[in-house]
């Protein structure tokens, strides 16, 4: 769950970013998919601490 949430939050980021920037639509794609691996990336590592943790 945690990383889909970093994939959804990741996405909106890079949206904004792009948009932020005065990128078209397939920048806006771009950073969104970039960001999202990023996101997933994070919440991945997220998971796996936690679960150490928890265990």
């Amino acid at each position: 769950m945690i990383v889909i949430a970093g994939v959804i939050l990741g996405a909106l980021w890079g949206v904004r970013l792009a948009t932020r920037h005065g990128g078209r639509r397939a920048d806006k794609v771009q950073f969104a998919i970039a960001c999202a691996i990023g996101g997933a990336l994070a919440g991945l590592v997220v998971t796996i601490v936690v679960e150490r943790l928890v265990a």
